[in-house]
């Protein structure tokens, strides 16, 4: 298997870290009440609270909401993400680079409506930003649906994006990777829904735990961008509201680090890039318990040249008395990984959701 970073991503990496940093909103896990956007809106993404907008960097984020009428508005501010917008279930719209719009879904029936907004793919080096929901006159928005009991985060790099699992080649232009990848029928989004829970898919492309996709960018990794909710915001943190503590974390990470050789100039020999990643990926998974608490589930998961190694690492868990921490071998047989650049395609993601929720489902899991 092999996770491409095209010469888009490298040209996205050159310029993190340029922005000022902002500061942070609320102490983390204390919780407010909603106003502005939020009162009206269901979210459970990483989200920066503007008040009459959100603003957000992470893909598959959603907004769900209600109204009355013949039709609804939506508003919007960006010229980088693509979106797809569902009425009762159906989607009846793809956003294609909105920029500065308010989009008007019309010629409904005079009733009550749900609507649900998704970002469909990554980009990072860019600030999205929703200002909500508006009802066509006559009608008015409703009461915000109500969140979901259950709570997954899926934490990864593209595999875990969706990146290019809508295309129909594996040989794609930038252009074609951006319009053929759909966080939302990514795995962990088909997962979630088989289980009816609330998501975060805070996916980055091209990066890993302690290595990046052939050595790139060597001065960042994943870890570098986890907490933050703006992701090209040097010192950027995401302050939870209060509302997400996760019953389910789930993990993939390892794709990046090893999927390449270890180009000359390189500070790794196979052996000691094997032991950082070890390390670093207890250190995460610390952080991950210390963040959610004990009785959160963290899955995970081993694939292809980095199996053994975070096999290792929940077994050095579970010895230490952290049971809640489990192994899941992703089974890649069946896959055709005929997304862009050898990448998860649509089957391929709809096989693995039909895997890791079975799995799930044996766990006892305390939702």
């Amino acid at each position: 298997m092999i996770t491409a970073v095209t010469a888009l991503w490298t040209s996205l990496l050159a310029g993190l870290g340029a922005a000022d940093t902002r500061p942070a909103d609320a102490p983390e896990g204390r919780a407010g009440r909603a106003t502005g956007v939020l009162a009206q809106v269901h979210t459970a993404g990483r989200v920066k609270d503007a008040g009459n907008t959100v603003q957000y960097s992470w893909p598959g984020v959603y907004f769900e909401g209600t109204f009355r009428g013949t039709g609804v508005g939506i508003v919007l501010n960006d010229s980088a993400a693509d979106y797809d917008v569902r009425i009762d279930g159906a989607t009846v719209a793809t956003l294609v680079t909105p920029g500065r719009t308010t989009h008007w879904i019309n010629g409904l029936r005079d009733r009550a409506h749900t609507v649900r907004l998704v970002k469909r793919n990554d980009s990072p080096w860019d600030t999205s930003t929703f200002g909500g929901f508006v009802a066509a006159p006559g009608g008015a928005v409703l009461s915000k649906p109500p969140a979901r009991h259950r709570q997954i985060e899926f934490i990864g790099d593209s595999l875990t994006v969706g990146y290019g699992n809508l295309s129909t080649s594996r040989s794609c232009t930038g252009e074609q990777l951006r319009r053929t990848t759909n966080a939302d029928v990514s795995y962990g989004a088909l997962t979630a829904r088989r289980l009816n829970a609330d998501y975060q898919i805070n996916g980055y492309s091209g990066l890993g735990m302690v290595r990046n996709y052939n050595g790139g960018s060597p001065d960042i990794t994943y870890r570098t961008f986890y907490d933050r909710a703006l992701l090209h915001v040097s010192g950027d943190v995401w302050q939870n509201p209060g509302t997400w503590h996760p019953q389910l974390v789930v993990v993939n990470l390892g794709t990046n680090d090893f999927s390449t050789a270890i180009n000359p100039g390189e500070p790794w020999t196979p052996d000691s890039l094997a032991a950082a990643y070890r390390t670093a990926y207890g250190d995460f998974l610390q952080k991950l318990r210390t963040r959610y608490g004990a009785t959160t589930t963290i899955v995970a998961v081993g694939a292809g040249q980095f199996a053994g190694h975070v096999q290792q690492v929940v077994k050095a868990r579970n010895d230490a008395g952290d049971s809640r921490v489990r192994y899941w071998f992703l089974d890649d047989s069946g896959l055709d990984f005929l997304g862009c650049d050898w990448h998860y395609s649509a089957h391929d993601d709809r096989l693995i959701a039909d895997r890791l929720t079975s799995f799930v489902a044996g766990l006892p899991m305390a939702w």
